[in-house]
């Protein structure tokens, strides 16, 4: 372990407390990060004043109210702890009240119409249930985002609503089955978070990585990853000290970064976290793609978040790990080692099928975004069509409940070797199945549809918000019943006869899944723009309205800003296309042109044929001519997008005119890239990228 290493040690984490404040105040804020109980105002003031000695200790000067607007990423309006004194001079001060509530324009932030521009005024309130820290010269207070009526405005509000339903109905539900010893139940998540490293230097000369943080254009090199050895490979010195640091910083901020590994494509990596409750979680992974991105550069690389910076090779995903805890340090979807006998977990598992089931659109509403789209159903990303893998074991044993007989599966076994000198090992239940989108690993359930970019509050609010309605309506029919083992054990059998459309074990990137989805009567939702209009479809208004999780208003706004979001980034996309375009490869190629029509006169001047060279020149015209009409064809799809007035509308023009014609045009530049000499193109190409991937 380094020497410098000190975990936490920026976090005004529980230890701290008991160090620092009262015992009355300590003992109250920690019930509050315990068990969500109410906060008294009195609290603050002490806390404040803790919190400020600590941080000015710890060599900040200012803090900041740190929040999750509705953009994706995070927020902070940096204020000293300057005060003026009596005397002219200044005194250090931080008040109850300034760590409770701040002012922020709200104007200027994603709001869906909640706000208009001229209405300005915007609140962040301190998050109690999550702890402060120190981020270089700042204390930064984890906070919600709320405007002046009172709507969220940002991505924690939503969460922690969805936390608190889903204590509260899982509670009930295990209570309902007898497990009175239980007081408190939370959402565990760890995110694995997948990303890529590129050279800084060749990043600097592609105008698309440094504007879309993706490659517009890029014929097929002639190696990629087909080789497959690039997993799990040996890190370069370069990589290796830019994860030490990164871990270093990360654990300094209390974030858990466990296991780091190079992934499939060349130069893309993972990191992933130890499980936490899923609003530090989702803290936690904000400030790791922060990280990600502020330490790279100084290694001589950059970060890229996107899901897809290269066409034709694997793109970056979010694995979100999600599972339920009690304040006893047990799992509820452990399976022991009789799950057959255990009729409390194979009722949790039954009413998360039944969820997802329900509530497929909006799973897969959970994981829209404009860039997301471009790696759903590629050979590294689950599809758009949900489904639920369960695993041999788990299915046998549902199927014998639901067909009223005994399960007569076999006992897990040892993996045989051949070498007598290694190890027994026991093979778990069943295989796993990557290409599932919600798949049961073990004691987990792996939602993988979320992009690397996206913040996993969304997914997290969503599987919280669904769960707990199935556990509220498990627990009604149990609540009602005398005897709960039968009764629970014919609700299994009901509700899985019902839902077990949505489990699927075998390949779901096949075309046979795509039909057999068809007939089994699920969604596909393939765009973002779909998945969206499901989103605010009356049931699903009325669910998360009914729950408390976000009220009409709110869900709306919330549809207008994805699409706007996704609008906006298709047409950067697009503009930034048309502007390599017109400006690098047009004139690059030109001039490559002229070269060769040179070289052909020179031949033909001394009697010497010139077939080839004047065969590929031919081509090289009619892919000039190709790009030149697949170019104005990009700009009167973005022209018919800006003039369209609603999100709706300006959405589908991009989705359905513009995306295709920047595909044309990639198509027909990719082609001209090939019969370019190498030197004569104007960016970084693929192989040169790949070549240098750290």
């Amino acid at each position: 372990m380094p020497n410098d290493f000190d975990f936490a040690s920026m976090v005004f984490n529980e230890a701290v407390m008991r160090e620092r404040l009262e015992e009355e105040t300590y003992l109250a804020l920690k019930d509050t990060i315990k068990r969500g109980a109410p906060l008294g105002r009195h609290i603050a003031t002490p806390v404040a004043a803790a919190m400020k000695d600590w941080a000015i200790e710890k060599g900040a000067t200012h803090y900041t109210h740190w929040f999750q607007p509705l953009n994706g990423i995070t927020a902070e309006k940096h204020e000293s702890f300057l005060s003026p004194a009596a005397n002219g001079g200044a005194i250090l001060d931080f008040s109850g009240k300034e760590l409770v509530i701040g002012e922020s324009d709200a104007s200027s932030f994603p709001s869906g119409g909640l706000r208009a521009t001229f209405e300005a005024r915007g609140y962040t309130a301190w998050d109690p249930t999550a702890y402060a820290f120190i981020k270089e010269d700042t204390l930064c207070i984890p906070t919600v985002f709320l405007s002046y009526d009172g709507d969220a405005l940002d991505k924690k509000t939503p969460l922690l609503r969805s936390v608190q339903l889903i204590c509260r109905e899982a509670l009930r539900l295990v209570r309902a089955m007898g497990r009175e010893d239980i007081e408190r139940i939370y959402p565990t998540v760890g995110a694995e978070q997948e990303y890529f490293l590129i050279d800084k230097e060749l990043w600097a000369k592609r105008r698309d990585l440094v504007l879309c943080g993706r490659t517009l254009f890029g014929a097929k090199p002639a190696k990629s990853q087909e080789l497959d050895d690039h997993y799990f490979g040996a890190l370069d010195a370069r990589v290796k000290a830019f994860m030490a640091e990164l871990d270093r910083e990360l654990w300094k901020l209390g974030v858990f970064a466990k296991t780091e590994h190079k992934e499939v494509a060349p130069g893309q990596y993972e990191l992933a976290p130890v499980f936490s409750g899923a609003n530090s979680a989702a803290d936690n992974n904000q400030l790791t793609m922060e990280m990600l991105k502020r330490i790279a550069p100084k290694h001589g690389m950059v970060c890229l978040l996107h899901e897809k910076p290269f066409a034709g090779m694997n793109g970056s995903g979010k694995h979100n790990n999600w599972s339920l805890c009690t304040d006893k340090g047990e799992n509820l979807f452990n399976p022991t080692k009789q799950p057959m006998a255990n009729t409390l977990f194979l009722l949790l598992l039954t009413a998360v099928i039944a969820a997802v089931d329900d509530h497929q659109d909006l799973i897969r509403f959970s994981a829209c975004s404009f860039s997301n789209d471009l790696r759903l159903g590629q050979t590294e990303a689950p599809p758009a069509i949900v489904s639920v893998f369960i695993g041999e074991q788990l299915e046998g044993i549902l199927d014998s409940i639901r067909l009223g007989g005994g399960y007569g599966g076999s006992e897990r076994a040892f993996i045989s070797m051949g070498v007598e000198a290694m190890p027994r090992v026991m093979a778990d239940d069943s295989d796993r199945n990557r290409t599932s989108p919600f798949a049961f690993t073990g004691n987990k359930f792996e939602f993988r549809m979320p992009g690397s970019s996206q913040s996993i509050a969304d997914a997290n609010t969503v599987l919280n918000t669904i769960a707990a309605e199935a556990f509220s309506r498990f627990a009604g029919e149990l609540e009602k019943a005398e005897d709960k083992e039968r009764a629970a054990r014919e609700l299994i059998r009901k509700e899985y006869e019902k839902h077990r459309r949505i489990v699927y074990s075998a390949n779901c990137y096949s075309a046979q899944w795509r039909e057999e989805a068809k007939r089994r009567g699920l969604y596909d939702l393939s765009t973002s723009v779909d998945a969206l209009e499901r989103s605010i479809a009356p049931e699903n208004v009325a669910l998360f309205s009914g729950y408390g999780i976000f009220s009409e208003r709110e869900m709306l706004s919330r549809y207008e800003v994805s699409l706007e979001a996704y609008a906006k980034l298709a047409m950067i996309e697009a503009r930034t296309m048309c502007e390599m375009t017109l400006k690098e490869i047009m004139p690059s190629v030109s001039r490559a042109q002229a070269e060769l029509a040179y070289s052909i006169k020179q031949k033909r001047d001394i009697g010497m044929e010139a077939k080839a060279e004047t065969k590929l020149l031919d081509k090289g015209s009619r892919l000039i001519e190709a790009l030149d009409e697949a170019e104005n064809g990009l700009e009167q799809a973005l022209t018919q997008a800006e003039s369209a007035a609603a999100a709706h509308d300006r959405a589908a023009v991009c989705r359905d005119s513009v995306i295709p014609s920047m595909a044309e045009l990639r198509s027909v530049a990719d082609a001209l890239e090939a019969i370019t000499p190498s030197a004569s193109w104007p960016f970084p190409d693929y192989e040169k990228l790949l070549l240098m991937a750290p």
